[in-house]
């Protein structure tokens, strides 16, 4: 049934799939939101320097627009506004008790200010950054104390927006740990289809995934051949190319989300760079079995390894379709074990050809990376499962059981 257009205006309201498919859109409506938010607090408060409101509103929000990471700024620039107003008053304190000499107030202020490089450099980062220019801004001109008190307004501005900004990412919140499973999911799903035509082909001139499947009537204008006269005409499907150029396209999709995935969920980010690195070795093994294929259309297989070949297919496909399956779900599902079949148990797999060992071991490494995956994920489920929010995963569960079935994520 076709949606309707109140449904379409609304999905992005209700449906955390359609959310983040126009994730972009949304969050200019929410910047856009937290400036005039922002200009009204400036007009109720009536604090000098308000520009410095605004200003945070889109230091913060202009280029994050998922939670975890959003949260993460607020925290540095809070923390850093406060020690810098800290570290300023101190030094304030001193020139107005101790400093005898203006140079020694100026040798201070060097000095703290090293420090407060030092630690950015080597550990506090964004946070020592801001700690440093908030302290700058009040104690500058130790003579003129009008400046210090210009400092402190901006400095109370800057946490006046930063509290818009977190606010604002209450509407509409876009998790960073949705939007890393919702592409993994998606990632794993279109491997699990290209790789169902690899070992179902093995008679076909030419092996490449059913929605790619080469034939006599494909036309000439989906096909690129190579212009080089020193290379053989091999042809290349472009919608197989596509497909590899949308996975790469995820992949590099899911590299932002880490951190902020991190923070949302506390999972370490080693572990989710290892989950990103597996994630990244099944792709380069299933362009590498795809690669492969072609090359064994004229290699005969005896019936035992051929059937063995059809297992290792089908299980590692379902594996797939899976891992794709539990990711998306809103419910708190098991990652089941991946295939244990063994090339162990089928000596006749020694006597095959070079070609065909080389495409069983690739096989073989293909199941150890979904394996590894399957493992990391299950391990880390709690925690992920958790962060994603408990009104996404009720809000779904309703959903599925009035349609009976899973949204589809177009990424």
């Amino acid at each position: 049934m076709k949606p309707t257009f109140w449904q379409r205006f609304t999905a992005p309201f209700v449906e955390p799939y359609a959310r983040y498919q126009r994730a972009d859109v949304l969050h200019a409506c929410r910047l856009g939101v937290a400036v005039i938010l922002a200009l009204l607090v400036n007009k109720v408060t009536n604090l000098p320097h308000g520009e410095w409101t605004t200003i945070t509103v889109f230091i913060i929000l202009g280029l994050l627009q998922y939670q975890g990471a959003i949260y993460t700024k607020a925290k540095e620039r809070v923390l850093g506004t406060l020690l810098g107003i800290g570290t300023a008053l101190g030094v304030l304190w001193f020139n107005q008790n101790a400093g005898a000499w203006l140079w020694i107030d100026y040798a201070l202020i060097g000095i703290l200010s090293g420090i407060i490089g030092y630690l950015a450099v080597r550990k506090l980062g964004y946070t020592g950054l801001l700690t440093g220019i908030t302290m700058l801004m009040i104690v500058s001109d130790l003579g003129n104390t009008s400046i210090g008190q210009d400092g402190i307004y901006r400095a109370l501005n800057i946490l006046l927006g930063t509290g818009v900004a977190v606010a604002v990412t209450l509407i509409l919140p876009l998790k960073s740990t949705l939007m890393w499973r919702f592409l993994l999911a998606s990632n794993l799903e279109t491997c699990g289809n290209l790789y169902t035509g690899v070992g179902n082909h093995i008679d076909a001139e030419i092996l490449v995934p059913k929605p790619f499947k080469y034939s006599k009537a494909t036309s000439s204008a989906s096909i690129i051949y190579p212009k080089n006269p020193a290379v053989p005409d091999t042809p290349v499907n472009k919608a197989l190319v596509k497909a590899l150029q949308k996975i790469n396209k995820r992949l590099l999709a899911v590299r932002p989300h880490i951190a902020a995935t991190a923070s949302e969920s506390g999972i370490d980010k080693e572990t989710l760079e290892t989950i990103q690195r597996t994630h990244r070795n099944i792709i380069g093994t299933i362009d590498l079995l795809l690669s492969a294929a072609p090359r064994l259309a004229n290699i005969e297989i005896d019936d035992e390894n051929h059937i063995l070949l059809i297992h290792y297919q089908h299980e590692l496909t379902q594996a797939m379709q899976h891992m794709a399956a539990v990711l998306r779900s809103p419910n708190d599902e098991v990652f089941r074990p991946i295939t244990r079949i063994a090339v162990s148990e089928y000596p006749s797999v020694e006597n095959l050809g070079f070609e065909w060992q080389g495409y069983f071991w690739l096989t073989q490494t293909l199941q150890v990376q979904l394996q590894r995956l399957s493992e990391l994920l299950q391990t880390t489920q709690p925690q992920w499962f958790a962060a994603s929010g408990l009104r996404y995963q009720r809000r779904e569960q309703r959903r599925i059981q009035h349609k009976g079935s899973e949204t589809d994520l177009h990424l």
